[in-house]
């Protein structure tokens, strides 16, 4: 099934099979089988990293992925609140301020609740939000082109190369998580709940506007069309396009009045992390150096990953795929060209853009059906690229995720 429309009625899947009717497995039985497969891709890649780990003398896999990085950050504002800075040289000035509050919020509510330690706490919240996510990517996928396609993009995007992020005590799973939600909310017409879970996901990082931005330009198509058709439009789904952009907006406007400068104060914390949007003059720069001069191994690999997106991008465009999801992709997607600083990173924050992976998991689905066994060449490949490249980025890099 493809189609230009926002809203998306559930894929037909056929039924009739040699003359009689195929039994057909129920919602939360497919929705299961994509889940435990999400899950066993996720547990082989903690169990490849705690090897590597455990193989390069470090004994405590569970700390790279619950205390490195950005994770450190996170956990430091749930335990103290925010106010912390670091200072290097002059103009690069890292603030606390940076980081979104939703994802600390839930760890320190873990933490009151149980007696974890603030890294298990942190990765409790990841590896449950990932789970939420995982269920929802194949909602949204089964609503679309059927539950075979579904699971195949729930697996997909469990075997990206940089999927160990999934793992790890970071925010990527509760944006996508909300985001998933959000976007199925949109497709089955369900604006307040479409309005509220992008309001959330604004809360938990600063590209979480992209679902905000996708559930604005799907309610202002649906409001055209009504137009058109000389129908009305629900209240609801105004109360939704007011809801959607609340919550980045919201933590924005606080940072910049902490800040002193109500409008620009969060830019100017992000300008002084090194982070500017400059639509992709600084990363066509670092791309020119890399194929120029080499540098180390995450850095080609990066531009293979963030070229594969643009890539899929227009096999999304191609597809006809639903406004809401082509705008999400397209904002994250931009987000991630046009930024300059932290080249590195890009991969990650192309995580909660699973909508890109659809044509490749269609497609997928038909290599299964008349040839399992490219399929499964295909799938293992994959994972095998996903587990050797997660522990190589956990343990090895010694670069920024």
């Amino acid at each position: 099934m493809t189609h230009v429309s926002t809203l998306a009625p559930p894929a037909v899947t056929p039924r009739e099979t040699a003359g009689r009717t195929a039994p057909r497995r129920s919602l939360p039985v497919a929705a299961g089988t994509a889940l435990g497969l999400f899950a066993v891709a996720r547990l082989a890649g903690l169990t490849v990293v705690a090897a590597v780990a455990w193989a390069t003398g470090d004994k405590r896999p569970l700390a790279l992925l619950g205390r490195s990085w950005d994770s450190l950050w996170y956990l430091g504002i749930a335990a103290h609140g925010y106010g912390r800075t670091l200072r290097f040289e002059p103009g690069v000035v890292q603030s606390d301020l940076a980081f979104f509050p939703l994802y600390p919020a839930l760890v320190r509510a873990v933490a009151t609740l149980t007696p974890l330690g603030g890294g298990a706490c942190g990765l409790l919240v990841s590896w449950s939000a990932a789970g939420v996510a995982a269920c929802g990517v194949y909602a949204l996928g089964a609503r679309l082109h059927g539950r075979a396609v579904g699971t195949a993009l729930v697996l997909l995007w469990g075997l990206l190369p940089h999927s160990v992020v999934l793992s790890m005590a970071y925010t990527e799973p509760v944006l996508t998580a909300f985001a998933a939600w959000s976007l199925y909310a949109v497709l089955g017409g369900r604006w307040l709940w479409a309005g509220t879970l992008a309001a959330l996901a604004g809360l938990a990082r600063p590209n979480g506007f992209a679902v905000a931005a996708a559930v604005l330009a799907a309610a202002a198509y649906e409001a055209w069309r009504g137009r058109r058709q000389a129908r009305g439009v629900t209240h609801r789904l105004w109360t939704g396009v007011a809801l959607a952009p609340l919550g980045w907006a919201a933590y924005v406007l606080w940072v910049g009045h902490r800040t002193g400068d109500l409008l620009g104060g969060y830019f100017e914390v992000q300008r002084r992390w090194g982070s500017t949007f400059d639509f992709g003059r600084g990363s066509a720069r670092f791309v020119r150096h890399v194929l120029l001069h080499g540098d180390r191994f995450v850095f080609p690999m990066t531009t293979v990953i963030v070229g594969a997106a643009v890539l899929l991008y227009g096999l999304l465009l191609a597809d006809r795929a639903p406004l809401v999801l082509l705008v999400y992709s397209g904002v994250l997607l931009l987000v991630a060209l046009g930024g300059s600083g932290f080249f590195e990173s890009k991969p990650r924050f192309l995580l909660p853009a699973f909508p890109l992976l659809l044509p490749f998991a269609r497609a997928l689905v038909r290599t299964a059906r008349a040839r399992p066994w490219h399929a499964a060449v295909v799938a293992g490949a994959l994972a095998g690229l996903s587990l050797t490249y997660g522990a190589y980025l956990v343990v090895i890099a010694d670069t920024p995720l």
